[in-house]
């Protein structure tokens, strides 16, 4: 890339508000600054900017000084092509974790079913497959998805699609969708399951609970999930990868929906004490 990508809030509100933009109170457009970590996310974009794939993802962990400790390693198939799930605890770490782990591990033939938001981000594009759930490009969801798992990529998935709520004191992913196993058994993929040991703060799950309350459609709480990313600062994962399941397991025995439950229970039976 010839220069760094930027964080620029005031470009955003303009393109997003239109002339509305000029109404929006300058202490609230601080504060989205300061929320964002506008100025510490392009300090770290402007020294990295020609980093790509791995080597960025990897920039980013020694940035933020994060590390993980990997257990059931030798459950990592070596032959054929599968479908990683794992719950999805914090935004980032956790995403750039496996992508730094698995794509190590596969010599980066991974590939990451994301919001299309995410290749804003070039340095890392690479390795996603975008899907835009809204809009014109909804229309080729389908096909995406199918052309994403017939590929000879392994196939990274967080199948939450947000991150874990937290319930009774209880953290955990709301509940999986089913698209992984039904992908999976047409394409013949076998599923690994992955547990990521990790959490964001309690203002953060009282603030994505309170937006279901009041039955919110914009999330607020994705708002947050940068300065989640920096509360993580220092911090070492705990990544505990389980035993392939064979796509056969899937059959019609019980429904899609229950199937992705069956490997959701699964993935949260993986820490052991």
């Amino acid at each position: 890339m010839s220069e760094a990508i930027k964080i620029d809030i005031d470009a955003i509100l303009a393109a997003k508000a239109g002339k509305k933009a000029r109404y929006v109170p300058g202490f609230l457009v601080s504060y989205l600054k300061k929320i964002v970590h506008q100025d510490e996310v392009n300090h770290f974009l402007s020294l990295n900017y020609e980093k790509k794939d791995l080597e960025f993802i990897q920039a980013f962990m020694d940035y933020f000084n994060n590390s993980f400790e990997i257990k059931g390693i030798e459950n990592l198939p070596q032959n054929g092509r599968c479908t990683f799930v794992s719950n999805h605890p914090l935004g980032a770490q956790d995403g750039l974790g496996l992508g730094l782990i698995l794509g190590r591990h596969y010599n980066c033939k991974i590939k990451f079913l994301v919001n299309d938001l995410l290749m804003n981000i070039p340095n890392i594009a690479s390795l996603f497959i975008p899907i835009n759930k809204t809009g014109k490009q909804s229309r080729n969801l389908p096909q995406q998805v199918t052309d994403a798992f017939n590929s000879d990529n392994h196939m990274v998935m967080f199948p939450a699609g947000l991150c874990s709520r937290k319930k009774k004191g209880v953290i955990r992913d709301l509940e999986w969708e089913k698209t992984f196993i039904v992908k999976s058994v047409q394409s013949q993929r076998d599923i690994v399951p992955i547990h990521f040991e990790g959490a964001n703060s309690n203002f953060f799950y009282r603030l994505a609970n309170l937006q279901e309350t009041l039955h919110l459609k914009f999330n607020i709480a994705m708002l947050y999930l940068s300065d989640e990313m920096f509360k993580n600062r220092n911090k070492k994962f705990t990544v505990t990868i389980g035993k392939p399941i064979p796509w056969q397991t899937f059959d019609k025995s019980k429904k899609p929906t229950e199937w992705a439950k069956y490997v959701q229970d699964i993935v949260y039976s993986l820490p052991q004490p």
